[in-house]
């Protein structure tokens, strides 16, 4: 009696072994054939540009009245794909950007370009917009100082 049912014992727990092998060896080879959808995935990661200027505040400090109004940001491409910066817009009229309209590879410096109407007199704080296709497609930069009479 009792190696009978040691007999049945010892059988289901081969049976409950093999049923767990085989559920093993199912769910690895899933695993597998999963494996080259993730490849596939990895290869349409899309790749994205980055805009990092040097400085998003510039300071003229105090100037004379219609001296120099232009100063340069200048911002590095960070991201793996071509930068397009697709508009500049400044705050107000005094304030006029200019920029590449061509690509800034990835790792490669770019320039935008701000002249300030130094006619007008007192302080100022101007903001200009910059769209891209970067990562942060908008990002806003700033120009303040204060203008002096020459006198």
């Amino acid at each position: 009696m009792f190696a009978e049912v040691l007999t049945k014992t010892l059988i289901m727990k081969i049976t409950v072994n093999k049923k767990l092998s085989v559920m093993k060896v199912f769910l690895f080879m899933c695993l597998i054939s999963l494996a080259p959808l993730q490849a596939q995935n990895l290869d349409k990661v899309k790749k994205t540009a980055s805009i990092d200027f040097e400085t998003e505040t510039l300071d003229y400090g105090t100037i004379e009245q219609n001296s120099n109004g232009e100063r340069i940001f200048t911002f590095t491409n960070s991201g793996d794909a071509p930068l397009i910066i697709s508009n500049v817009k400044a705050s107000c009229g005094c304030t006029v950007p200019t920029y590449s309209k061509e690509a800034i590879l990835p790792g490669k410096e770019g320039e935008i370009k701000i002249k300030y109407d130094t006619k007008r007199m007192g302080s100022f704080t101007k903001t200009i917009t910059v769209h891209s296709n970067a990562y942060q497609s908008r990002k806003t930069l700033k120009i303040k100082g204060t203008i002096v009479s020459a006198d």
